[in-house]
């Protein structure tokens, strides 16, 4: 295995790594999660709490595949996060990647036009806005491949053009459409079927792959 790779297992669901600023950093995604639902019970309208956990769902299953490559390879995941953190949850993912994907569907949804066929540049408000969110995300991540906090092994899940192309379609695009796709489905019990099919998911990709097979990722 790599170097990353094992730096990032030795200290894998490590309680002791916990650090405080985790609880003031829950209690403002509580906060919102909070506002969102009263505000929701005003007006009928949960699809910011949707688009927040879809976008969460999606990415949970995006980790799981890419705990699952780390084991199938035994070399390396496409991306690892061996770096200082409060909690490291899978060899990619953790506490801090966490939160902010729980917030970033809430934030794409506040960026869009009330009137969501409303067009921007010829492209739906919707998508434009998962295309400059999803391009930021990559622009973010080039950085912090760059100072080594997010290692890229692959040669095609690097920072070339075509890995960057990549990355942006399989690494971000497909959150924020399938936030877009979810709060399109007419109703609140159409919704909630769409997220726990998304959930579903890797839930049951991590009960074969750490709960039967005894995988570490």
């Amino acid at each position: 295995m790599t170097e990353a790779s094992l730096e990032a297992l030795s200290s894998l669901r490590d309680l002791s790594m916990l650090k405080w600023y985790v609880i003031p950093l829950l209690t403002i995604l509580i906060y919102i999660y909070v506002k969102e639902i009263k505000e929701g019970r005003k007006t009928g309208n949960y699809d910011a709490i949707f688009a927040g956990l879809t976008i969460f769902g999606i990415d949970f299953f995006n980790e799981t595949w890419n705990g699952w490559v780390l084991v199938l390879t035994n070399r390396s995941a496409f991306w690892t996060a061996p770096g200082d953190t409060a909690l490291r949850t899978m060899v990619g993912w953790n506490v801090e990647i966490i939160f902010m994907f729980l917030l970033a569907g809430i934030l794409w949804y506040h960026t869009l036009e009330e009137d969501k066929k409303k067009k921007i540049l010829g492209l739906p408000n919707p998508l434009f806005w998962a295309i400059g969110y999803s391009a930021f995300s990559v622009f973010i991540e080039w950085f912090l491949n760059k100072g080594g906090l997010l290692i890229w092994e692959y040669p095609f899940w690097n920072r070339s053009f075509s890995g960057i192309i990549l990355i942006f379609l399989f690494g971000y695009l497909h959150f924020y459409l399938g936030a877009w796709f979810v709060i399109t489905r007419k109703t609140i019990r159409a919704k909630i079927i769409t997220l726990a099919i998304i959930y579903s998911v890797p839930v049951v990709m991590n009960i074969v792959g750490m709960g039967i097979l005894g995988w570490v990722y």
